[in-house]
């Protein structure tokens, strides 16, 4: 009888309980505790800035190096504002950043840069991004870091119409020019020295000192990347004089270069470039360069969009072509 009567209280005890636990009262604080423990877990923590971001978040400033004679890419108009198609890209990449810091303005520091400074001056901090027509290769990969590609082009070269050179054999014994410090100079010295095509290689400072070299018979072939021949041979007095020949010596991929091991800041310029390709912005804005007339003479590269930068725009990534 004893064991009875305690399962009767028992059961008595569990049904209040249950009558209580179901009253509208209760059931709505439970959910409401239930709903608070579900919003604090949902809520990301707060992120610390560091790097790059911090640094622009603090000062308000970003600081974003710039050629001043890579036509189409990055050059000064008439006015001398820096304009050009990867101006146009860092200044989307600039707005992403706005949003990524909630900030609602940001200076920008333009500040020139030269094929043998460039990758110093983002090393050092002096600069925290250069967006120009920087070939993107594992050496370069040890001192800085590239952002998705934003073009690919081929090496070749420009002579005059009537130069006789259609080749890079035709170049043996010749003056040949190329600019300072970027992958043509390695690739042109090291096939004289494999070829032992006996040329005198010129180091011009830029492109602008090299095409003038080009212009008065100095060298009788420019070596460099497609798209920046193009560009000079459109901004030349006569652009008829000229022609850009040869078998592609290598295909490159240009890309922005931000600080080494600053992974947050390369996720949002990574970020903006991806869905101004994948959105069709990116290639509005190659349009605009290579298939219009252009500052600031008003002459159009005709420089149609190739096979590799489709695939490009509609797979964006960081991979450089070694």
């Amino acid at each position: 009888m004893k064991v009875i009567g305690i399962s009767w209280r028992l059961l008595f005890t569990a049904t209040l309980a249950t009558a209580l636990l179901s009253s509208p009262t209760l059931a709505k604080a439970k959910s409401k505790a239930k709903a608070e423990s579900k919003a604090s877990k949902a809520a990301p923590a707060p992120v610390e800035l560091t790097g790059t971001l911090k640094k622009i978040k603090d000062s308000g400033v970003i600081t974003v190096g710039h050629r001043e004679e890579s036509i189409p890419f990055s050059y000064y108009d008439d006015k001398r504002q820096v304009i050009g198609y990867s101006q146009d890209l860092v200044e989307i990449v600039i707005e992403a950043i706005k949003a990524d810091l909630q900030m609602a303005e940001i200076n920008v520091k333009m500040v020139p840069v030269t094929s043998a400074n460039r990758i110093e001056l983002v090393e050092e901090g002096t600069v925290d991004i250069e967006c120009g027509s920087t070939t993107n290769n594992r050496e370069r990969q040890k001192k800085v870091s590239f952002s998705n590609t934003i073009f690919i082009i081929s090496t070749r070269l420009l002579t005059k119409a009537d130069s006789g050179v259609t080749d890079f054999s035709d170049l043996s014994g010749k003056n040949v020019v190329t600019t300072k410090g970027t992958t043509s100079e390695r690739l042109l010295r090291q096939m004289n020295k494999d070829k032992k095509l006996n040329m005198s290689i010129i180091a011009a400072k830029d492109h602008g000192e090299a095409f003038l070299l080009l212009e008065t018979r100095r060298a009788v072939a420019f070596m460099m990347d497609d798209a920046l021949l193009y560009g000079e041979m459109a901004n030349a007095r006569h652009p008829e004089a000229w022609r850009v020949v040869g078998t592609p010596q290598s295909f490159e991929a240009y890309g922005c270069i931000l600080p080494k091991y600053d992974s947050p800041f390369k996720k949002v310029v990574d970020e903006a470039l991806a869905t101004a390709m994948t959105s069709g912005e990116a290639e509005a804005i190659y349009s605009k360069w290579f298939l219009q007339p252009i500052p600031p003479k008003g002459l159009n590269l005709n420089f149609p969009l190739s096979d590799a930068m489709k695939a490009l725009y509609k797979a964006p990534n960081d991979k450089p072509y070694e």
